[in-house]
């Protein structure tokens, strides 16, 4: 942990300048202080959802310590201090053999420890169907199966947090009844389920929406649908891929307004080769993908996306500028929601983790640009 330091910027909420003094990795003490030309202060991001980033894959099958290190460290030099490893479907003992290297990863590097404080297994029991399955791979679809479940806990050492799945399968209400009572987080993604069947899954402990608005038929009835009943109930709490992409800035506007920004997260879902440079790339999930100098990752020669390729501190700005959102309430659904769902906190506030970035942001703009980064009041390189 670090030594004390005095780290100076601007409130998000009110713009008003204080030094923020960090002793053995936490917020000590919050002062008043000038606030002249200082960028703003704010908790590092909390991404619940990350399959990789800049070549470095999750899923793919060369996972290991070192790569799962060299991704925590990329992910905290664009601003994301805490974040959840996402598996995708696959057959379980790849499953299985990921996640004790996730497991092992944690156990022998202290930054790795601290950064992970779970796993996301999305999938495998999602729908089948073209549209709700997205680039999940068809052939390791499966029902809901708490002994599977219970093997990949072990396989962890129980750290996997949060479970996507689609809660149409005849064993859902049970199983998402059994995960809930062990503490785990369920939640609703790439599903064709009827609105009853979505109820009977909050009813059973659901308590998220994973991208909501994606990983759906591109073509629903008007009502009722899906959408629209994970939207109306107030028990659960949506995630969106705001990157200009994957919602549209007016659907983001109107899901925000109806979730609540008190019930609403941002994700990245990036995939590997988010943050790699433009051009056409051969992809395990995907075939033929090109990587726009936006960002955005499609299937080559369609007009259909093949994953996420920005990290969550560009889609903190477009989410902004889409939805006309404060830095204060952007960063409330980009790390103060994320880190409470998992029992943390990422706030300005004593006591906190002294994971902190300075940034400066322009109103109305979409971009936002990071000038450090501050991982347990240690200053950490800034990608480029």
């Amino acid at each position: 942990m670090s030594a004390r330091r005095t780290i100076l910027g601007r409130d998000p909420a009110s713009g008003a300048g204080i030094a923020v003094d960090v002793d053995e990795g936490r917020i000590a003490d919050i002062r008043p202080a000038a606030a002249g030309g200082l960028p703003f202060i704010a908790p590092g991001l909390v991404d619940l959802q990350v399959n990789g980033y800049g070549g470095l894959d999750l899923n793919g099958p060369d996972l290991s310590v070192d790569l799962i290190v060299a991704l925590t460290r990329k992910l905290a030099s664009l601003g994301t201090t805490t974040y959840l490893p996402t598996l995708i479907t696959a057959a379980e003992s790849t499953i299985v053999a990921a996640l004790r290297t996730i497991a092992e990863a944690r156990r022998r590097v202290p930054e790795v420890f601290r950064a992970i404080p779970a796993v996301h297994v999305e999938g495998p029991h999602i729908s089948p169907l073209d549209g709700p399955r997205g680039a999940h791979p068809a052939a390791y679809l499966r029902p809901p199966d708490l002994v599977e479940f219970e093997r990949w806990q072990a396989a962890v050492e129980g750290l996997v947090g949060l479970v996507t799945l689609a809660p149409e399968y005849p064993e859902a209400p049970t199983y998402i009844a059994a995960l809930a009572a062990r503490g785990v987080l369920v939640s609703i993604g790439h599903t064709a389920a009827t609105a009853e069947q979505i109820r009977r899954a909050v009813d059973a402990g659901a308590r998220l929406s994973t991208h909501l608005g994606n990983g759906a038929a591109s073509m629903l009835p008007r009502h009722p649908n899906f959408i629209w009943a994970q939207l109306a109930d107030d028990r659960l709490t949506a995630m969106f891929i705001a990157d200009g992409h994957h919602l549209p800035a007016d659907a983001l506007s109107v899901m925000l307004r109806a979730k609540t920004l008190a019930r609403a997260v941002l994700v990245s879902d990036s995939v590997a080769l988010a943050g790699m440079p433009p051009g056409r790339y051969r992809s395990p999930v995907g075939g033929d993908v090109v990587v726009e100098p936006n960002g955005r990752i499609g299937v080559a020669d369609t007009p259909y996306l093949a994953g996420a390729g920005l990290p969550l501190i560009a889609d903190l700005g477009i989410a902004m500028h889409m939805a006309g959102l404060p830095l204060a309430e952007g960063l409330q659904v980009a790390a103060g929601n994320p880190a409470r769902l998992l029992g943390r906190t990422a706030a300005l506030k004593v006591g906190a983790p002294a994971n902190l970035l300075l940034l400066r942001h322009e109103p109305e703009a979409p971009e936002i640009a990071l000038q450090a980064v501050f991982v347990g009041g240690e200053e950490q390189e800034v990608a480029g």
